[in-house]
């Protein structure tokens, strides 16, 4: 497998394209002969459209699932979405938010940052920011987010122990992630694994399903659910650039899938109630008093 930073460098140019394209770019050209990557991005994604909050300008079709859809967001809450691209994830956590509490939007790739940095712009949204930065190493404080969300972006990151350290750093006691990411039930042909477009896709970097609830177990987290599972089909038209046709038919009646999932789990600990805003009343008595300033 190739090395970590070569891994990373790979997405990073991969996603800087899809970012100077746009969605419609990206969707029409998943018709024509360009990368198998634009017609795997399509086939994973869930339809957001009649989701409240969301901005057709910030969809560039690169999830796999809706995590925000099961996040359980309250009103108030300071949320966190990693791989956060042109900031679609981050403005419907915004709508479920409110005004009250705040979005940290983060993504390595600095032409995305600009895109989601000028939506949040064009919509009004101050409590909405986006930080440049690895999920890995994430620029964020300890114990800072009530919920975090991500829509198909751990399977990109080699280190997915290493993320899942760092959600559980990020977030409060008692707060959650709900993320939605690509799994394998058994393994992929060689062909498949070693390709980096394949890689940029999310199909290479999936890791076991059952390996990946087990990080997050490990990780100490609690209440660990599958909350959505859908199965991804790669047609043949992309898998015969990789295998042949005796391969293809093999892998095709084998035992091997690949998913979608959406998990939830919670960090360890009593969640604390924000403290309820009531506004000071002067009592009738000190309305005589000449420091009142009242009468």
């Amino acid at each position: 497998m190739k090395k970590e930073q070569e891994l990373k460098d790979i997405v990073k140019e991969r996603y800087a394209k899809i970012a100077e394209q746009g969605k419609e770019e990206n969707a029409s050209s998943c018709c024509g002969a360009t990368t198998p990557t634009n017609k795997v991005y399509n086939i994973m994604m869930d339809d957001y459209s009649e989701t409240s909050g969301y901005v057709a300008d910030a969809d560039l079709g690169l999830g796999c699932g809706l995590p925000t859809q099961f996040a359980q967001i309250k009103q108030g809450d300071t949320v966190i979405d990693l791989g956060s691209g042109a900031g679609n994830d981050c403005f419907v956590a915004r709508h479920e938010t409110g005004s009250e509490g705040k979005v940290i939007g983060i993504d390595f790739t600095p032409i995305m940052i600009e895109k989601a940095r000028n939506n949040a712009e064009k919509l009004g949204y101050n409590n909405v920011e986006f930080r440049e930065g690895d999920i890995d190493t994430m620029p964020v404080n300890d114990d800072v987010a009530d919920v975090v969300v991500s829509n198909c972006v751990l399977n990109l990151v080699p280190n997915k122990e290493k993320v899942i350290s760092e959600i559980h750093r990020v977030l409060k006691p008692g707060g959650h992630f709900s993320i939605s990411d690509i799994v394998l039930v058994g393994e992929l042909p060689e062909a498949l694994k070693e390709d980096a477009e394949m890689y940029a896709g999310c199909v290479a970097g999936a890791i076991q399903k059952g390996a990946y609830l087990k990080i997050i177990e490990d990780r100490g987290f609690q209440n660990i659910k599958v909350q959505k599972e859908k199965t991804i089909s790669i047609p043949d038209d992309i898998l015969s650039k990789y295998l042949s046709p005796e391969e293809l038919n093999s892998f095709k009646k084998g035992a091997t899938g690949i998913f979608s999932i959406t998990v939830y789990a919670e960090k360890e600990g009593i969640k604390q109630e924000k403290p309820k805003l009531e506004l000071s009343k002067i009592e009738a008595s000190d309305c005589c008093k000449p420091t009142s300033g009242c009468c």
